[in-house]
């Protein structure tokens, strides 16, 4: 409950260069029974907190003299106990992360509501402060932002980013695929006090099975066949920034349990060695499935699940924040343009029948039209006729997309290795891979074969082809779990 004699009587400056929020804010903050001052440029509110005036500040960052985040910095060396309230028309990550940086006590983009405005005030000035330390500015100012979008869907988003990337705590990332689940990772480790550190991201969905534990950990030089050198593990070469676990809802029960030891006592060893490896990394773990279903079905461990879900994120589908279209579209034809692409722009009807359109495949889905627009139309103004056009082959191609029985097994394990690869874009994969691979696909087969013949593994060892000796050699190297008499 608010102490209202706290707040009764206190002052409140207000800086906006609009003299309408001014009036609108001077009428709200009148609930608090406080002495509220206005003024629409920041050298009066400099002047009055230089006078030991005000036991509060709310100040926009667009003002007509200096930028309120600047005025933030010479506000807390001369007051380090008075609270700022900052609001915003920009509405970007990085006017949040700033905010925050600067010892701003809350964010608000416009526009805001004004109950939370009253209930933000009444915390600022009742709840005890805490020193803050300064942090120095996100690399880049004007850089590229890693997200997009200025809708209030992503303003939540922003707010929860802009207070984790000054801590080490752990992030799981949950949304539809698309949405930019890797991109939320990238801005905590960019705009974080580890950002000086490697990002390094591995996605569980690519990586075969029997391959994640030395993907992860790193394996000794002999430690299995074809281990003919040591190879460090994405733990080891991500030490001292972020670790990016995509797809985590892929990872395997038995490689979970490795993960879950880092986790909780911060060393690991590598396949084959002895000696524990102090770990010093962020995680930040993403899926697209529901790990709460996967955790009652016993796919996921419900231990690892807490230990992951320390500050969860969840990202909303491009559909929900049809707003931010318009923002995307000019992003992605701005970067093609740098890329070598034709300068394209498209008309209103076009931008909204994109808003119109579910967008399956989100964020992601939109990007791909808009490079796809910009290489194939010579046209430089996009008409709603070629949007329309794309739509179309777009749910067609949706809709008789090939399933599984239309790919050969060859194709299927061509297309799983070219993702494998393609998680490597920063090197290869670790030395004996063809030994691992084998293993990987001869789990399966045997693993199907034994419950094609019910566990009888002289059949098994038939169906085969191979020797019973060998076959029962192959179980216990590849510990698989026979079910007798069931099918």
């Amino acid at each position: 409950m608010t102490d209202t004699t706290s707040i009764s009587g206190s002052t409140i400056l207000v800086a906006d260069d609009d003299r309408g929020i001014r009036t609108v804010l001077t009428r709200a903050l009148a609930r608090l029974d406080c002495d509220v001052r206005t003024t629409g440029n920041a050298a009066t509110l400099w002047r009055w907190v230089s006078e030991g005036i005000g036991d509060l500040v709310i100040t926009d960052v667009v003002m007509p003299d200096e930028n309120g985040l600047d005025l933030i910095l010479r506000i807390r060396k001369i007051r380090p106990e008075l609270r700022v309230i900052v609001m915003s028309a920009q509405n970007t990550l990085l006017t949040a992360v700033k905010a925050n940086e600067r010892g701003a006590f809350e964010y608000l983009p416009k526009p805001f509501d004004l109950n939370e405005l009253i209930s933000v005030v009444s915390r600022a000035l009742t709840e005890r402060s805490t020193p803050q330390s300064q942090q120095d500015d996100a690399p880049g100012e004007e850089e590229n932002l890693p997200l997009i979008g200025r809708s209030p869907a992503m303003q939540d988003i922003y707010r929860v980013l802009a207070r984790l990337v000054g801590t080490d705590l752990t992030v799981l990332v949950t949304g539809e695929s698309g949405t930019g689940k890797e991109l939320v990772a990238r801005a905590l480790h960019d705009y974080g006090k580890r950002k000086n550190g490697p990002f390094v991201a591995i996605n569980m969905a690519a990586i075969p099975r029997e391959l994640i534990e030395s993907e992860l950990f790193g394996h000794e030089k002999g430690s299995f066949s074809g281990a003919t050198n040591r190879s460090a593990g994405r733990f080891e070469q991500a030490d001292g920034g972020t670790l990016f676990l995509d797809e985590i809802g892929d990872m395997p029960i038995e490689a979970q349990t490795r993960l879950l030891r880092v986790l909780q006592d911060g060393t690991f060893t590598t396949v084959g060695g002895r000696t524990p490896i102090r770990s010093s990394v962020r995680i930040v773990a993403a899926t697209h499935r529901d790990l709460r279903q996967f955790v009652s079905q016993g796919l996921f461990r419900e231990d690892l699940y807490y230990r992951l879900n320390v500050v969860p994120l969840r990202l909303p589908p491009l559909r929900q924040r049809t707003e931010d279209i318009p923002d995307l579209v000019r992003h992605f034809l701005a970067r093609g343009e740098v890329e070598g692409l034709p300068t394209k722009s498209l008309e209103p009807a076009a931008l909204a029948r994109l808003r119109e359109y579910r967008w399956p495949g989100n964020v992601r889905e939109l990007e791909n039209l808009i490079r796809r627009i910009a290489a194939l139309y010579a046209e430089e103004r996009i008409g709603i006729d070629v949007i329309e056009a794309e739509l179309l082959d777009a749910e067609v191609s949706e809709s008789d997309a090939p399933g599984l029985q239309s790919v050969s097994l060859s194709e299927a394990v061509e297309q799983h290795l070219q993702s494998y690869f393609d998680a490597h874009s920063d090197g290869l994969p670790p030395s004996g891979l063809y030994d691992r691979i084998l293993r990987e696909v001869e789990r399966p087969l045997i693993t199907l074969c034994l419950g094609a013949t019910r566990g009888n593994q002289i059949k098994a060892a038939d169906l085969l082809g191979v020797n019973r000796n060998t076959l029962r050699k192959k179980i216990r190297e590849l510990d698989i779990q026979i079910m007798r008499g069931v099918k």
